[in-house]
């Protein structure tokens, strides 16, 4: 119902605007709303000028039409509830033509809240105070100038105590202050006021004893000692009672150190503070408030320097031993800590060297002076116990010892299979212990094997902390039993963390047809470089990009399914623990063909033309050989011409198809004697009697080639042919017109024989070609 009136009410008040004007005009009233955040707004539309339904927007956005309804035929009322824009534009439109029939701007403002108040007490302390301060806070973005004031309930009725354009205000007056302070209860408001609107908080109820704060002590007092630190100050609470606080902490590198506190009864103006550390610097302040009031603001921090405890030190006395020198001696590096460099006292520091031989001590101690932290002395082959001894003006402070073994020693404790990985700058070291005895271990470590740290540890493991980034570290470990040490072990070299090479190059790709194998190189000029993963891309122009992955120790990977004669871009992406290093892009082309089909084919059309070269050559040589067979002398040899069939062999059976040369007889030293056969075979075209060898002297051919030598017969079944020798060539014969001789009768073998025997012995050459001739004519 209430709604409704409330419609109604702003409907007559827009009909009384619109008595008198245009009954035509359109519009959109009240104009310059200002409303408080969260609060409902309603707005009229008069769209007596357009015809039709109208919607309406907000900055330019559709408003759903359930927040709209009409009144009548020409006013349309608007509610918007819990309204939160700073400023908006609400305008009506025409849903036939979209034309703006009017608009207004609705802005919003808030209300001061948060108010906090306080009572100061400024000049006497422990009095009445005298400043009244209060703040809040007010979300506001408004353009124009806002004016605040507090107002204080006085009997139901609102005073205004302070005024101010900024969200605090002080009040500074003494009486006013005083007369505020000492009513029971208070109440304020606080009012924000501009030329459109004004919004009013909510009331702040206090009671002002509680919101009564004094100033800070005077500057404390403080006082070291070897294991305190004594602290007072002046609370200025003047004849009131109160409760103080002491804030101190331990001034490091680190910022985020958390301070502790101390609180104090009332009444207690000094306090004492024991858990500190030797010769460190700490940082103290302190505040106090009455019983019921507010804290004090703390004073200005001040710093002191600690003294040296002797209960605190502990020197951690080790020793780094290297090998045996040329000269028969061991540097032996002394190390030790426990004792801060800041401290004040002035300290000494001295090395005793007892040598032992067989477990006896030889009496020849050796002192030697020695700076703060480290040492560094010469032993001979023997074992020897090290002794530290630290003093103030001549006092013993504290001692330590260590044990170094002899170079031969044996049958000492010694850790193995140890091991270190590294992850984010923090190393763990693990390691078995051997069955000897061993009460503790002692790990030590450096980067540069100046800078040494080490620390005792009871278990088999250890975390090293605090390292520098991307060092190489060594790490020795050694077994402890009682006051006696065992062989240190050293660790493989590891890198507190490695970061990712600055350069990532590909560096060649072997190509075929529908793979490729790529390669690529890392450089880095740091020494604890390394990647984790390879991610390689690569794509063509009209294909998406591709990816594979690989470990961070490969060095190649193979890029499969490629599409042949296809150009490619590829490119390696290295990935390690701090970022990733990327290469530059390379382009190749893959093959037509595969490069295994052209290799195969290359090998088999060389094997092939090696077998034909071979055959050729094979048959080249069997033809020079067949060429150059030797042929006999034609000044060797003799003409005979075939006998007829009717002749019987003039010849051994044995010598048929011999030839024999002169060399041949003066091989064999034997007298050439013929020898004829008295069977006769008919199937034998070609009787050869050799005559019986015998040694002939060098002059014996040419003697048996005169004009006078005798014509020799091969019986032949076509006839006998006769050869007569000649001077020129005995080939001559061979195309001369010499009559044949007469079919003679065929004479007996006796008689053959006889005449063979008066015969000088003469060799028979012949040659086939001869005969070949001899045929032909």
């Amino acid at each position: 119902m209430l709604r409704i009136s409330l419609i109604s009410v702003v409907v007559a008040a827009a009909l009384s605007v619109c008595n008198g004007q245009h009954e035509k005009s359109c519009d959109v009233f009240p104009k310059d709303q200002h409303i408080e955040v969260g609060s409902s707004v309603e707005l009229v539309c008069r769209t007596s000028c357009s015809s039709g339904k109208i919607f309406w927007t907000l900055n330019e956005k559709n408003l759903s039409e359930s927040l709209s309804k009409s009144i009548n035929s020409t006013h349309t009322v608007l509610s918007l509830s819990n309204f939160t824009q700073s400023g908006a534009v609400v305008e009506c439109r025409s849903s036939h033509t979209d034309q703006v029939l009017g608009g207004v701007i609705v802005s919003t403002y808030s209300k001061p809240e948060n108010i906090k108040c306080v009572f100061i007490t400024k000049y006497v302390p422990g009095g009445i105070p005298d400043v009244f301060t209060c703040s809040w806070s007010h979300h506001m973005n408004s353009t124009q100038a806002i004016r605040y004031t507090i107002l204080q309930y006085v009997f139901d009725s609102l005073n205004e105590v302070c005024n101010s354009e900024v969200a605090q205000c002080t009040i500074e007056d003494s009486l006013k202050v005083a007369k505020m302070f000492l009513q029971s209860n208070g109440e304020i408001t606080v009012r924000a006021k501009t030329d459109a609107w004004e919004a009013y908080s909510e009331p702040y109820k206090f009671e002002p004893r509680h919101i009564r704060k004094i100033n800070p002590p005077e500057r404390p007092v403080i006082t070291p000692s070897s294991d305190r630190l004594s602290v007072g100050w002046d609370s200025r609470c003047g004849g009131l009672s109160c409760r103080c606080e002491v804030r101190y902490h331990k001034i490091s590198e680190s910022n985020g150190v958390t301070p502790k506190y101390l609180s104090r009864p009332l009444s207690n103006y000094s306090a004492t503070i024991e858990e500190i550390e030797s010769c460190s610097n700490y940082s103290i302040s302190v505040r106090c408030a009455t019983k019921e009031g507010l804290w004090s603001d703390w004073t200005k921090e001040r710093t002191v320097l600690t003294k040296l405890n002797k209960s605190h030190v502990r020197l951690q006395l080790w020793r780094k031993v290297a090998e045996m020198g040329e000269n028969g001696k061991r540097k032996v590096h002394l190390m030790w800590r426990g004792i801060p460099s800041t401290c004040e006292e002035v300290l000494t520091y001295t090395i005793k060297q007892i040598p032992y031989k067989d477990n006896t001590n030889l009496r020849n101690d050796t002192y030697t002076p020695c700076g703060a932290s480290s040492c560094d002395v010469e032993l001979d082959q023997h074992a020897h116990r090290l002794f530290l001894t630290v003093s103030v003006n001549g006092a013993l402070l504290s001692d330590d010892s260590v044990y170094v073994p002899a170079v031969e020693e044996t049958g000492l404790a010694q850790v193995f299979s140890i091991q270190a990985t590294a992850h984010e700058g923090v190393i763990q070291v693990s390691w078995n212990a051997s069955e000897k005895p061993t009460s503790r271990f002692m790990i030590d470590w450096t980067h540069d094997g100046n800078q040494y740290h080490w620390n005792e540890s009871v278990f088999t493991a250890a975390t090293l902390f605090g390292l520098m980034q991307r060092k190489p570290y060594n790490i020795t470990v050694t077994p402890l039993f009682n006051d006696s040490t065992g062989h240190g072990t050293q660790a493989n070299q590891i890198c507190s963390s490695i970061r990712v090479p600055e350069l990532v190059a590909v560096r060649n790709v072997e190509i075929h047809s529908k793979s490729a194998f790529v390669n690529w190189d890392t450089k880095s000029q740091d020494p604890c470089s390394g990647v984790v993963t390879y991610v390689i891309f690569y794509e063509t122009q009209r294909q998406p990009q591709l990816n594979v992955t690989v470990d961070g120790d490969e060095e190649g990977v193979w890029l499969k399914d490629l599409q042949p004669n296809t150009q490619y871009t590829v490119y390696v992406e290295a990935t390690g623990y701090n970022g990733t290093t990327k290469s530059k892009t390379m382009f190749f082309t893959t093959n037509m063909f595969d490069s295994k089909l052209i290799k195969i084919f290359s090998v088999c059309g060389g094997l092939l033309v090696i077998l034909v070269l071979s055959l050729g050559l094979a048959c080249a040589i069997q033809w020079k050989k067949f060429y150059e067979k030797p042929v006999p002398n034609p000044r060797l040899s003799s003409v005979a011409k075939w006998l007829s069939h009717n002749h019987q062999k003039p010849f051994k059976d044995q010598a048929e198809n011999e030839v024999v040369t002169d060399e041949t007889q003066r091989q064999q030293g034997a007298a050439l004697t013929p020898v004829c056969n008295g069977k006769h075979n008919h199937d034998e075209k070609l009787v050869v009697c050799d005559p019986s060898l015998s040694p002939t002297p060098e002059s014996e051919p040419i003697e048996r080639f005169s004009e006078n030598s005798e014509t020799q017969l091969l019986s032949s079944p076509e006839g006998s042919m006769v050869f007569s020798s000649s001077q020129s060539s005995p080939y001559r014969s061979q195309d001369s017109v010499e009559p044949l001789l007469p079919r003679l009768e065929k004479p007996s073998r006796s008689d053959l024989c006889q005449k063979q025997e008066k015969t000088t012995p003469k060799s028979v050459y012949v040659s086939l070609i001869m005969f070949e001739q001899s045929g032909a004519r």
